[in-house]
This record gives C-alpha cells, sequence and structure tokens, in this order.
C-alpha cells in the first residue's frame, strides 16, 4: 500500500464503523491497538483516534503518548479521542451528568475550517458520551458546537489537529463521511483504493513475497478462501495446490457442487473425504469451543497429511478476512471466539502462512471476487462457519444429526431461493437444538427434535439484525420441515440481534 490511514483502537464498539467509512472513500486504513502505532511506517498519512467504553479519568483507561503523533500526521480525535486530547494538553474533562446519546445538531460552524468545508448549520449528528469538555487547552479554538456541548469539535492552532465529540462514522450523523472526507483532503490521500487496485497490487505483492515457491489452500467452499484461491492463481498459477476437505459437516450435497464451481475457476484441487475421522474425533464432546478446537486442529492435521505427499510445500493459503482477526482478539486481549483459520500454525507443519484478503471485510471481498470475473452465485454465497453444521448442531455431533440438520437446512436454503429472499439477507442457516418436544403427527404422540430458523441482515457480520422474513414463507418452511424431516416436530424462528447475540448460536 502506497498510503494508508492507521485508526488506533481505545475500544468503541463502532471503531470498525471508522474503518468501513474510510475504506468507502477509496482509503485504505488498518485498525490498530491503541498502544502500538508503526511510527517507523512511511506510508501512514494520517491519524484517527477511537471512541472509548472509559473516561478519560478511569483507572483502567486506554491512554497513550500522543506527543509523538501531533505535528507530525494530521490527527483526528473522535468521542474519548477528542477528549483525550484535551485532557493530555491540560483541559478539564468532566460527567455530562447524564449521558448525552442520540441525536444532536451542529451550529457555530466555522466552515473556513478544512475539516468542516461545506458542513451544512444545522446538521445532524449522533453523541454517545458520559463525559464532556468543559474547558479546552489555551491552543485549542471551537469549530462547532451544540444546544448542549460547546465544544463538539475542536482544532488546535498551528497544529492539524482536532477533535469531534460526536461519532461521524455512525449512520445517523448525517454528514460524517463528508466530515471523514474532508479529513482524508487534508491528509493528501490519493482516494484511489479500489477493488482494481486492490488485485493489482496483491497479486504483484504475491508474486514477490512467495516467488517459486509452492503453496497449499484449505478451501471451504465459501467466498473468503475462494477468492483467496483465485488471487493465489492468477499470482503463482500451478504453484498452487488447493484441498476442500469434506468434515461430513457440509450442506447437503455441497462437496460435490462446490468441486464443480472451483472446476471452472480452473483450479487445481484435491477433494478429501474425511467425514469420519472428524465424527470420530467429535464423539461426545459438547463444549463449542472444544468443538472448533477439535475441527480447527483436524483441519490442520488433514493439510499437514496432504502436504507430506506433495512436495516442496513452503505455505499455507488461508482465506482469513478481518472480522475474524477482529473477534478473535480484542484490544484487552479477550477472546470472544476463536477462529480456527486465525493465529498462525503448529511448528509441525513447518509452513509459513499467507492471507491475502485479511485486512478486508466481507463486502470488500465480495467486489474483490466480482472484479476477479468469479461467478456470481459462488461470490453472492451466504458467509458459512468453518467448523459448518459442528457449531450448528447444540451438543454432541453425530452423523443421524448431521444427516436431519441437512435435510432442514436444504428446504431452508432452497426456498429461500425461490421465493427470492436470499440475496435479501446477509447470512441464513438452520440450528439443531438438544431439545425434545411433545407433538402429535396423524394419531400418533411424537417426542422429537427442534430446530431453528436463522436469518440477519448484515453488512460486515460485526453487526446484524434478524431478517424479517414473511410469515408466509416462515409457515410453508416449517409445515415441510416437519412433514419431510424424520426426527423433528418443532421449528422456531431466532429474532435475536448481534449485539448481544451472535450470528451463529457456537
Amino acid at each position: 500500500m502506497n498510503e494508508k490511514i492507521i485508526i488506533l483502537d481505545f475500544g468503541s464498539q463502532t471503531t470498525q464503523l471508522i474503518a468501513r467509512r474510510i475504506r468507502e472513500l477509496n482509503t485504505y486504513c488498518e485498525i490498530l491497538p491503541y498502544n502500538k502505532f508503526p511510527f517507523d511506517d512511511t506510508t501512514v498519512k494520517g491519524v484517527i483516534l477511537s471512541g472509548s467504553p472509559y473516561s478519560v479519568y478511569d483507572e483502567n483507561a486506554f491512554k497513550t503518548d500522543l506527543s509523538r503523533m501531533r505535528n507530525k500526521y494530521p490527527l483526528l480525535g473522535i468521542c474519548y479521542g477528542a477528549q483525550l486530547l484535551a485532557h493530555s494538553s491540560g483541559g478539564t474533562v468532566e460527567s455530562a451528568g447524564s449521558r448525552e446519546y442520540g441525536r444532536a445538531n451542529l451550529t457555530k460552524i466555522d466552515t473556513e475550517n478544512p475539516l468542516f468545508k461545506n458542513i451544512t448549520e444545522g446538521s445532524q449528528v449522533w453523541m454517545s458520551h458520559g463525559d464532556s469538555i468543559t474547558r479546552l487547552p489555551e491552543s485549542f479554538r471551537v469549530i462547532a458546537s451544540t444546544q448542549s456541548v460547546e465544544a463538539a469539535a475542536f482544532a488546535i492552532n498551528r497544529e492539524q489537529t482536532w477533535g469531534v465529540q460526536f461519532h461521524p462514522e455512525v449512520y445517523h450523523t448525517e454528514e460524517g463521511s463528508k466530515i471523514l472526507d474532508n479529513f482524508l483532503n487534508i491528509c493528501g490521500c490519493t482516494k484511489d483504493w479500489t477493488p482494481a487496485s486492490f488485485i493489482e497490487s496483491t497479486v504483484a505483492e504475491l508474486k514477490q513475497k512467495l516467488g517459486n515457491d509452492k503453496v497449499i489452500l484449505a478451501l471451504s467452499g465459501g467466498v473468503d478462501s475462494s477468492v483467496t484461491a483465485v488471487l493465489l492463481n492468477r499470482a503463482i498459477g500451478k504453484n498452487l495446490t488447493c484441498i476442500f476437505v469434506d468434515h461430513g459437516l457440509l450442506r447437503k450435497n455441497e462437496f460435490q457442487k462446490v468441486m464443480k464451481d472451483y472446476e471452472v475457476l480452473g483450479l487445481n484441487v484435491l477433494g478429501i473425504n474425511a467425514s469420519e475421522r472428524f465424527y470420530r474425533e467429535l464423539e461426545g464432546v459438547t463444549d463449542p469451543e472444544k468443538k472448533r478446537k477439535i475441527i480447527g486442529k483436524g483441519f490442520i492435521d488433514v493439510f499437514d497429511e496432504e502436504a507430506h505427499k506433495l512436495q516442496n510445500i513452503k505455505w499455507l493459503g488461508q482465506g482469513t478476512i478481518y472480522p475474524d482477526v477482529i473477534e478473535s482478539l480484542s484490544i484487552t486481549g479477550t477472546v470472544i471466539k476463536s477462529h480456527h483459520n486465525v493465529g498462525g500454525l503448529p511448528d509441525k507443519m513447518n509452513l509459513k502462512l499467507v492471507e491475502p484478503l485479511r485486512l478486508l471485510f466481507k463486502d470488500e471481498v465480495r467486489r474483490v471476487g466480482t472484479e476477479l470475473g468469479m461467478p456470481a452465485h459462488l461470490i453472492k454465497r451466504h458467509p458459512f462457519p468453518g467448523p459448518g453444521l459442528g457449531i450448528r448442531i447444540l451438543g454432541d455431533v453425530t452423523s443421524e444429526k448431521v444427516r436431519v440438520l441437512q435435510e432442514a437446512d436444504d428446504i431452508y436454503i432452497s426456498a429461500l431461493h425461490e421465493w427470492k429472499l436470499y440475496d435479501k439477507v446477509w447470512q441464513a442457516g438452520t440450528i439443531l437444538l438438544p431439545i425434545r418436544s411433545v407433538g402429535v403427527m396423524g394419531d400418533e404422540r411424537t417426542y422429537e427434535n427442534t430446530v431453528v430458523l436463522r436469518a440477519v441482515t448484515s453488512t460486515d457480520a460485526m453487526t446484524a439484525d434478524w431478517a424479517q422474513l414473511p410469515y408466509e414463507f416462515l409457515a410453508k418452511i416449517s409445515n415441510e420441515i416437519i412433514n419431510k424431516v424424520k426426527g423433528v416436530n418443532r421449528v422456531v424462528y431466532d429474532i435475536s440481534s448481534k449485539p448481544p447475540s451472535t450470528i451463529e448460536w457456537e
């Protein structure tokens, strides 16, 4: 990358939104922990300080020395970031009494200031903070206010440093993207980071990094690993060997369908049936984290065995994307959930890792795939977890439970296509609960399983709302699953959003 914006993460729930807005403005950016600024990186054009759940006075608040950044890079503090700038320069930050949360309107806007160029008086912004700056340091000046906050935005004299106590990254700030775009102009960004430019630079980097080395790639049938495969294939061609493992936890007939897709893409793919192995290793395991670990280890073991059958393999390619990285380890070091394709490899593999999509959000991966000329049905395929149905079967995994879930899921996903609802939701799937309930079928009493239908709308999986599918559709699917899938007598629909729930149940 020739230029980038660094977003220092102080723990805000909307840090990822800042990154998405910057990327939407065709500018590359990276999120880094608040205390990990890359001072030796000559491609950094500017810095954004995120919000935080903490007050600047909290004992556990995330703090860093900002003096090394000020005057060296254009700097924009958002909410907590703005308060940290003021506090560290001798200003006063105090409790707002009651949390300032919700819509507000900017007044007294200094439109001569480059950050607020072409921003309209009364423009709506979104506030979300418990503290407020009540006294600015001498060198700071107010460049916008709201009815209740005098220093809604400030600039520092003789510096390219700004702070805003609202969130320009959220949807409710009407001209937030324009404010961020103004900041990018201040930074001198060329704003030429597009799917085409990403492909060009990534293929060039892969050629240089990999040379004539051979790469083995884990394929899952999903968008991420498929786009990774096409990128690597474009860079190194025959030196790429792809392995698609059937761990027995795929959707119905998925192994055969996906293998045909890969033929169309011209990839060199080995299909491995390892379902019995995975069933054996998962026998009796109910803890979701243990299941993830077992399935992840199983993948690595299979790849290790296959890699040893091939000659001179030096790299393992993986379809890791940004949300995987962010969710796997927060800035506090707290793991939300493990991802089988994040966190490095056991030493025994003796393979280096190549992850060309590691810093892309899901919708960006899809745009890259489209630019690469990949088939639309593959690009638009819903995300599917690496552990597959293993984490959609709550409790222990057996081949019979897999059969039940595959049949129910196939009815659901096929109907989403038939009703032209598939492309209107981000992700859909079926979950098998370890719950049996009484039912009546014909004149007989039944005591069988419950399945959950899940569908969400989202942009990048960091947040998600439950999809409001038509009642008529849900009624038809429920009836069809109960009538056709032996072992199921009850169907429910999940109306939980993320947060506080996750998209997957495990």
